[in-house]
């Protein structure tokens, strides 16, 4: 699905860039450190723009372009390594968490004269109150994929499905505990609202008790998070819960792939660039900034991620394909049914990252009852084993007995 109209877009910014470069001279230096979400940024194969060769091009500035897999990843790389980045791209309660702990550098809008082009709706948050340290990057929602070979078309209406026996070893849940918790509350009886800014522990309890039913139903495969690309794409795997954006590239890759937007309601999520306090190229991360808002890259860029842009001048460059599409701009009636993470207390958090690793692991509950099982199973094999000793015993005392009456009367004759 990669659009005429893009293509020509990415024709108009190599010249572009190739007269700004000519009259502009190299007035930058240096380099800039960016870490991203894997498959987050268009690189220039397929026909599509290559973003980072192109701001390398333009500037002067060489990227370091580096990924992660989970909003947790990167914040654990934050807090415990010695690693400096100029530019991340985390989800909403992941940047009102780094923005709480004193992590975000404000961004001096004056240096991103193309902010102009961002919808008014995506400038201040409750994750970013003040919209000083962040500028939204892109915006999605959680949906489902399946394989239509596998699962008839229609049959998948909700993230209830993925609990259904009969999909046996063939579901795929999202490796990190945010969105698969959040997941599990949702159908809870009663459900618990993912969306809440604190949860109790009987609410963890509750969520990863359900993660323990998938696991125990038979219908989970595996945790995954970028893998799986390659197990929906290769029909390796039947039903997953991934984010819009990429269920629409999958859809472009395996004709037999369809899609639901989960009845239940879904998880809204936006992603936008921040520049964090171990920055050492400030100047040039808002460079970084303002050259992913101008229009023809940001067109670029979501034509290839499929994420919804809030980038309203580039949202015009845009086909009606990618326009009309549920999964990259869901109707707002949808919208209305979604939720968005907020920033939740530290000891909840780290109960919900413990009761996850719990869930995904052999689980304390599991356990018992594969001991209690095994237990009972065992007793009854030794009673089987001992019953059938026992039989062969008398049966080889009877045979015993009458062959030394048979040979008794053999011995008086001799």
């Amino acid at each position: 699905m990669k659009k005429l109209t893009v293509l020509l877009t990415c024709v108009i910014i190599v010249l572009s860039s190739l007269t700004f470069t000519a009259c502009s001279g190299s007035g930058y230096e240096g380099e800039v450190n960016v870490y991203n979400w894997g498959e987050y940024i268009s690189p220039g194969d397929d026909e599509t723009l290559d973003v980072i060769a192109e701001f390398e091009r333009r500037y002067n500035i060489k990227v370091n372009y580096t990924n992660f897999e989970t909003n947790e990843e990167l914040y654990n790389v934050l807090v415990n390594s010695n690693s400096s980045y100029d530019v991340i791209i985390p989800s909403d309660y992941m940047v009102a968490r780094l923005r709480s702990e004193g992590m975000l550098e404000k961004i001096d809008l004056g240096n991103i004269p193309n902010y102009k082009n961002i919808d008014e709706k995506f400038r201040i948050s409750d994750f970013d109150p003040t919209g000083e340290y962040s500028v939204a990057y892109s915006w999605g929602i959680v949906a489902l994929v399946y394989n239509t070979t596998m699962i008839p078309e229609g049959e998948i209406t909700g993230f209830k499905d993925m609990w259904n026996p009969k999909y046996r070893n063939d579901v795929l849940m999202f490796n990190n505990s945010r969105d698969a918790m959040a997941i599990a509350m949702q159908v809870c009886d009663p459900p618990i609202d993912p969306g809440s800014e604190s949860f109790t522990g009987e609410d963890i309890d509750r969520a990863t008790k359900k993660l323990i039913e998938l696991k125990n139903c038979g219908s989970l495969k595996k945790y995954v998070m970028d893998q799986v690309f390659t197990e929906m794409e290769g029909s390796q795997s039947a039903l997953a819960a991934y984010y819009g954006g990429d269920i629409y590239t999958m859809l472009d890759n395996n004709e037999e792939l369809s899609y639901s937007l989960p009845e239940e309601g879904s998880n809204l999520f936006i992603d936008s660039m921040c520049i964090p306090t171990c920055c050492q190229n400030k100047e040039n991360a808002e460079l970084f900034i303002n050259f992913m808002c101008d229009p023809e890259i940001a067109a670029a860029n979501a034509d290839y991620i499929c994420y919804g842009t809030p980038n309203k001048a580039a949202l015009e460059l845009m086909d009606d394909d990618y326009k009309e599409s549920p999964l990259c701009n869901p109707p707002q009636e949808y919208i209305d049914k979604c939720y968005t993470f907020a920033n939740i207390d530290d000891q909840i958090y780290s109960e919900m990252q413990e009761k996850f690793v719990k869930a995904c692991s052999s689980t304390a509950e599991v356990s018992s009852i594969e001991i209690k099982t095994t237990s009972v199973e065992s007793k009854i094999a030794v009673a089987v084993i001992l019953a059938i000793v026992v039989i062969a015993t008398v049966i080889v005392i009877i045979l015993d007995i009458r062959r030394a009456v048979k040979n008794r009367g053999r011995i008086n004759k001799i």
